[in-house]
């Protein structure tokens, strides 16, 4: 059955007084506007103080609305800045990572070129070395104390050769293969080296005591020329170990004897020389009759 053509509200009080308060709003609103365009026409100036009294009424709803939209919108940052954080973290993360990297690797190319730098001192300072090499290992924990050099009878290396690094005196060669060496380190008990007081210039002779220390004896009976921080260099006495390389700097005195730290660490040290075994020069001899 089709729907009749002419649609009333019906008997419904709510829905007739609804469509007569609408009514009545258009209509004052009509009015209203009517009422301002003939007052700005009328009277300008009165127009314009209306519209600025509207103004500052309306002002504080809009700044009110204003300030609900932006923290609205900074909400919406905050919460995608949190989101974001998490990645931008990890970039963090990987790039302080790589810079850690990057600066131990500047530290070890520093530390390298340092020590080729006392390298070519010794070498300006002293002969040609034999051979110049890196190394490669050192025992850290065995009573036996060797470490092994990346040189060997190809290079001209041969067994009873000093090895010194930038920092002083290492060992010697002990034994040697086609390309690599085996050092008798200064540490080991089976090493034996003629030292000197470098403050004084006393004898004394260093031997390994196998835990990477050394024990400096006087070979003056009843002497007592150590002090602590004393440095003692070789002093050529007996031959292979040239005189005045750094040996070690004294840490402790009992009498007549001193316990010594190595100032060259083969654990720290990359490169080292070899040299010929140091032969003192003779006295001349001396000719003529009685």
């Amino acid at each position: 059955m089709a729907p009749p053509r002419n649609r009333r509200p019906g008997f419904s009080r709510r829905i007739q007084f609804g469509l007569f308060i609408g009514y009545v709003i258009a209509v004052v609103g009509v009015v209203c506007g009517l009422a301002l365009v003939m007052l700005s026409r009328l009277d300008p100036e009165g127009f314009g103080q209306l519209r600025a009294t509207a103004l500052d009424v309306s002002a504080p709803v809009t700044s009110g609305g204003r300030s609900i939209v932006t923290g609205i919108q900074t909400i919406g940052r905050n919460i995608g800045d949190y989101i974001e954080a998490g990645g931008q973290n990890e970039a963090l993360r990987a790039e302080l990572k790589r810079s850690r990297h990057a600066l131990l690797e500047a530290q070890a190319i520093r530390r390298q070129n340092l020590q080729l730098r006392r390298l070519l001192k010794l070498i300006d300072y002293q002969s040609q070395p034999v051979a110049t090499a890196r190394l490669i290992g050192s025992s850290l924990s065995s009573a036996r104390r060797f470490g092994t050099l990346a040189a060997g009878e190809k290079d001209g290396v041969r067994s009873g050769q000093p090895v010194i690094a930038a920092d002083g005196l290492i060992g010697r060669i002990l034994e040697t293969g086609r390309s690599a060496s085996r050092v008798l380190l200064l540490t080991d008990p089976e090493s034996a080296v003629p030292v000197r007081l470098t403050r004084s210039g006393v004898a004394a002779l260093a031997r390994g005591r196998g835990n990477g220390t050394l024990l400096i004896s006087s070979l003056l009976p009843g002497a007592r020329p150590f002090r602590k921080g004393d440095v003692v260099a070789t002093s050529g006495t007996g031959g292979i170990y040239p005189p005045d390389e750094p040996v070690a700097v004294i840490t402790s005195v009992d009498g007549d004897s001193a316990i010594g730290w190595p100032l060259a660490n083969p654990d720290t040290a990359d490169f080292a020389l070899v040299r010929q075994p140091y032969q003192p020069a003779l006295p001349p001899s001396r000719s003529g009759t009685p």
